[in-house]
């Protein structure tokens, strides 16, 4: 009970609990201290590789930069979600794979040509997506193209 009100009494909160908001905006993994496997799974208790338990974890940041390797253009969704957008994956240089929203890219032209958005150098972007019940804001990430 203590921690849900303390929980309350914060500031704006991520969306999911491998972005962390300070000192600035980035996505956070564990990794394998035995074999240097990334996992995005926190609460993760061994490593899948080799076997190594949690204790041999650490946390450690990810990069804002990856580039996509597959999307998709969504067409229908839930009630009250602007369609079209753009869901992809995005390969980071750490090693790891994450999904999330492409914005600042026009989905009829991804659809028309295809071949510009596989590949494309992407960055990590933060946006306030709702406010919860008390009114904080949550902040969700999505990716943009890159302007390296």
């Amino acid at each position: 009970m203590a921690e849900q009100a303390q929980a309350t009494d914060t500031g704006p909160r991520p969306i999911v609990p491998f972005l962390k908001l300070d000192p600035k905006p980035h996505l956070v993994a564990v990794k394998c201290g035995n074999c240097g496997s990334v996992f995005m799974d926190l609460k993760r208790v061994a490593c899948s590789k080799c076997g190594s338990t949690r204790e041999k974890f650490s946390e450690v940041s990810l990069s804002d930069k990856g580039k996509v390797y597959v999307f998709s253009v969504v067409h229908q969704s839930f009630p009250g979600i602007k369609t079209p957008y753009i869901t992809a994956i995005v390969d980071l240089p750490d090693g790891v794979s994450v999904r999330a929203n492409l914005i600042d890219v026009d989905p009829e032209t991804a659809q028309k040509e295809p071949k510009k958005i596989f590949d494309m150098p992407v960055e990590m972007v933060t946006h306030v997506a709702a406010k919860d019940r008390e009114g904080h804001e949550v902040i969700a990430f999505s990716y943009k193209p890159s302007k390296n």
